[in-house]
């Protein structure tokens, strides 16, 4: 019998795809890694990571037994899923910011891309707006305070509204813009706080059900249904430990890393 869906990511981020897997394939096991003892990732540079995410990746498939990978990570996605295909077995599906559906419905042709500075840095983003937004203005916002919000929301603590705001607040000089890109995995974890405390009404855009659907393709042949389902950490956490219980991860274990 084939084993679970495995989600990755650095901190909790991922579990906003395990949110959006749940919807699409709700008989379907999944496992739960995250590198928490090495979060964040923006701030590393990029050959390091390329080996950790290696590293972590082949050590949660392998105590895993998973059916696929789901780098539910757009750092991760952007630098390390090449190597990731190239040295795992099973079939590895990336994130990418959603730009293309964010395009396809904005009305104003002008949409923004809420992300972590790295993500809005990176040439990976450029070309993604050059292909699939080139009659957009596309407004980059770095975000990275909400990455702290959403870990502390999973933890059980209630986001900061005053930061949410803050982060918020170019977008009451951009009267324009009509659709917001949740560029980052940890992003939807708060929506509805977003969509509270933006200066305007936008509509909000993540990548979530794409990766769902893409994933139900690619592992299609996957029989594990849903039981006691693990995450893996690699640093212990007993606030971690409790949030990942909330998305359905009874029991939380330390990765075995070489």
């Amino acid at each position: 019998m084939a084993g679970p869906i495995l989600v990755f990511d650095s901190g909790v981020g991922g579990l906003s795809v395990v949110a959006s897997l749940r919807r699409r394939l709700p008989e379907a096991a999944l496992a739960y890694a995250c590198d928490n003892a090495m979060l964040p990732y923006g701030m590393r540079e990029d050959g390091w990571l390329v080996g950790r995410i290696t590293e972590v990746c082949e050590a949660a498939v392998a105590a895993s037994g998973c059916s696929g990978l789901v780098v539910a990570c757009n750092t991760a996605s952007t630098l390390a899923l090449e190597a990731l295909r190239e040295r795992l077995a099973v079939p590895v599906v990336g994130t990418v910011p959603a730009i293309k559906p964010a395009a396809g419905m904005s009305e104003t042709r002008h949409i923004g891309l809420l992300a972590t500075s790295a993500t809005v840095a990176r040439p990976y983003t450029s070309r993604l707006i050059r292909e699939f937004a080139g009659d957009c203005r596309v407004t980059r916002i770095a975000a990275d305070p909400l990455v702290t919000e959403a870990e502390r929301w999973v933890a059980g603590e209630r986001p900061d509204s005053d930061v949410l705001r803050r982060t918020l607040s170019p977008m009451a000089e951009m009267p324009s813009l009509d659709t917001m890109v949740l560029g980052c995995t940890h992003f939807p974890l708060l929506r509805d706080w977003l969509i509270e405390l933006a200066p305007r009404p936008v509509r909000w855009v993540d990548s979530g059900d794409a990766i769902a659907r893409r994933a139900g393709q690619v592992m299609a042949d996957h029989q594990h249904r849903r039981g006691s389902e693990t995450g893996w950490v690699t640093a212990p956490s007993e606030a971690l430990s409790r949030g990942l219980s909330g998305f359905g991860f009874a029991e939380t274990r330390l990765l075995p890393l070489s």
